[in-house]
């Protein structure tokens, strides 16, 4: 059975990312046997998927500098609806595979983007914006390490100007970080391959990140005969615009694709652009605030918290807060200094009642989660600025006396 939902997150996804969407689609059986697909076929979108001729931009620094960006566009080919299969578990104690099923015939997504990139930096930026417009959107949580999300590399290297080479494809990357790296060194491996007069085969690969290299799963030399057929038990899908509508029919039944499209949320894009049209911060910010998650979120409280001015907010999110985080490998959300904590602080710097160097002090208390507040750390250790000026004077005088008895 067809589900609903899926066909409408396909719609939205392809919406968002500026496919052309069919109106017409068609749902094909590809047989195959493996053990974690019981049925022996898989239901796909062969031969007229859902969604076509897409494009997905995306921004990354250049040399690692965020003040120096640069935005790119990705083609994307198609996106189609099809079966997942389930998951093989290698036991390599008891020198046996078990295969779970759990999640064997559950409606899935497959966008296929075109090769328009050429580096594992570029592959993980634009992920990463794919992932952020699929969880705007609510398509999937799209949470890498949970397989909510997962890529297939396709890697090639060729001299410019000639045709492509023979490819390789790097399966079930579960990570950005890791993708990053499968790629680099899928291209590095293939230019020394050829470098040494092997050629390249055109096989499976999948990425060790123990050993950071990517290992062969099986060749594909032999192409494989899929037998693709119409799938009989699913007649084709039928979409609508506001001008096709039917009249007399239940709308229940059908998706219009207008009403979908008028309902998308503002992406990633448009949010990065409000950021820095309300908070007068820098662009290369409001990526940084996109791209970590929570941050924006956590980044508007403090504000609305503080009566620091956002620009002075954001340095101390990502110089301190930030730096914390990613030490400990943590998100916002685990962090122990909430945004109240933290407007606690910055609010007591900008009354002046603390230094700078004071406040990084009770930052780094504040980190130790032990319940205490800002001002009660700043008494503790008596970080307060003095404002008496008299007592300020009387402590200058004591130094200059000391001195004067040496």
């Amino acid at each position: 059975v067809l589900n609903r939902r899926c066909v409408e997150a396909a719609v939205m996804t392809g919406l968002a990312l500026n496919c052309h969407i069919n109106k017409k689609s068609l749902f094909d059986r590809k047989h195959f046997f493996y053990a974690d697909l019981p049925a022996g076929y898989q239901i796909t979108q062969q031969r007229v998927p859902i969604a076509v001729n897409g494009s997905l931009s995306y921004s990354l620094c250049i040399d690692n500098k965020m003040s120096q960006m640069v935005t790119k566009t990705v083609r994307i080919k198609q996106i189609q609806l099809e079966q997942d299969s389930g998951k093989s578990l290698r036991d390599d104690i008891r020198s046996q595979t078990l295969v779970d099923l759990n999640r064997a015939g559950v409606g899935l997504m497959e966008l296929v983007m075109e090769p328009d990139m050429c580096c594992g930096e570029e592959a993980a930026a634009a992920v990463r914006e794919l992932q952020l417009i699929l969880q705007t959107l609510g398509s999937s949580q799209a949470v890498m390490a949970e397989g909510q999300l997962r890529v297939d590399a396709n890697v090639s290297v060729h001299h410019p100007g000639e045709p492509y080479g023979v490819r390789t494809e790097v399966k079930n990357i579960n990570s950005i970080r890791f993708l990053a790296k499968a790629v680099d060194y899928e291209i590095q491996r293939q230019i020394e391959e050829l470098g040494n007069g092997r050629t390249i085969l055109n096989e499976t690969r999948a990425f060790d990140s123990k050993l950071g290299c990517t290992v062969p799963m099986r060749d594909k030399e032999g192409k494989q005969d899929y037998r693709f057929m119409p799938e009989p038990n699913l007649p084709p899908l039928i979409l609508y615009d506001a001008k096709s509508l039917p009249a007399n029919m239940n709308y229940q039944q059908l998706i219009n694709i207008d009403w979908i499209h008028e309902r998308l949320p503002d992406l990633p894009t448009v949010k990065r652009e409000k950021l820095v049209e309300q908070y007068g911060i820098l662009p290369e910010h409001s990526f940084t605030l996109l791209n970590e998650d929570g941050l924006a979120e956590f980044f508007e409280s403090v504000v609305k918290q503080t009566q620091m001015k956002p620009k002075k907010v954001i340095g101390w999110i990502l110089n301190d807060l930030l730096s914390y985080l990613k030490q400990h490998s943590l998100t916002v959300k685990e962090s122990p200094v909430s945004s109240f904590l933290l407007a606690d602080l910055l609010n007591l710097l900008e009354k002046k009642e603390i230094s700078s160097t004071a406040a990084k002090r009770v930052l780094a208390e504040l980190w130790k989660g032990e319940g205490k507040t800002p001002l009660e750390t700043v008494k503790e250790q008596k970080l307060e600025l003095l404002q008496d000026q008299k007592e300020l004077e009387q402590i200058c005088q004591a130094v200059i006396d000391g001195q004067e008895n040496e």
